[in-house]
């Protein structure tokens, strides 16, 4: 039974934008041949792909989810076939599929991609960003070939790039501006909390020092954060790592007790990892190493 390679490809796509209409925007191909495909994979595989709901579009069906995986697995194995033949003709090219968080796109991917694109320059990369818990789930289910996140690193193999900590921002003319750091269990109910991958470090260190969690105000980006310790809301407790991706001019203290979490590259193995993606894990960890210690 010979697989029609071209509708797995448009299935695929469909899976990535849950839309046939978008699907067939990107590929620029009409939108019954996109629908087609898919039916003729359905026929060819005897199973429903797809769950087509009036109110919510186009679901994946149990075992779509499972043939998307694989999918993605075989386009991973041609990626990598084609990738290591070139390699042998000192040609490496092929596509490289990025996860990462904002602040480690600024702060690691930019110089990255630059030193890359000089020695590597057929190789296409995609980034994917979001939050280190997305970016976990990509690389599980495999829409990329490596993400850069925040600890815990479990179960996937990981390489560490960085050693973080969790900071606090004042304004100039905070009462604690004198202060050598902040106590978090005495201004708990002043501090206003930046999620971005820190959530387990956080709890981690609460429970160890018997210090209460309060959800006071937590916010997503480190943005709205310092507008919002600049506006006198409160102490604004921060990743240092995502602190560095944005500029500001607020105060910076330590904080008591001392909250850290490892900033590393996750894959499901890098033994298996495409050539491409394995030189730019190896650029990556160079070049970020020399300039940042752990």
């Amino acid at each position: 039974m010979v697989m029609n390679m071209n509708n797995l490809e448009l299935f695929m796509k469909v899976a990535e934008k849950m839309s046939i209409t978008e699907a067939s925007k990107e590929l620029f191909i009409s939108q019954p041949a996109v629908s087609k495909a898919v039916k003729n994979l359905e026929k060819h595989l005897d199973i429903k792909l797809f769950i087509r709901d009036k109110k919510n579009g186009l679901l994946l069906t149990e075992v779509g989810k499972e043939i998307l995986i694989l999918a993605r697995q075989m386009k991973g194995i041609e990626n990598k076939i084609y990738q290591v033949a070139n390699q042998e003709n000192k040609l490496l090219s092929g596509k490289i599929k990025v996860g990462s968080f904002p602040a480690a796109s600024t702060n690691i991917l930019t110089k990255t991609i630059v030193l890359f694109r000089a020695k590597y320059p057929l190789v296409n990369i995609e980034l994917i960003e979001g939050t280190s818990n997305q970016i976990k789930k990509w690389v599980e289910d495999r829409t990329v070939d490596m993400g850069i996140v925040a600890s815990p690193f479990e179960p996937y193999e990981s390489k560490v790039l960085n050693k973080d900590h969790m900071v606090a921002i004042i304004p100039d003319n905070h009462s604690l501006n004198q202060e050598k750091s902040v106590n978090l269990k005495k201004y708990q109910d002043d501090i206003i909390f930046c999620k971005g991958g820190h959530e387990v470090a956080i709890a981690e260190t609460f429970e160890t020092n018997n210090i209460k969690f309060k959800e006071n105000l937590t916010v997503h980006s480190a943005e709205t954060l310092i507008s919002m310790v600049k506006n006198n809301l409160g102490i604004g407790v921060i990743s240092n790592f995502t602190l560095s991706s944005v500029s500001h001019n607020l105060i910076i203290k330590e904080v008591i007790p001392r909250i850290t979490r490892h900033i590393g590259i996750i894959t499901h193995s890098f033994n298996e990892v495409t050539p491409a993606t394995r030189e730019f894990i190896n650029i990556m960890a160079s070049s970020y190493n020399e300039n940042y210690t752990n």
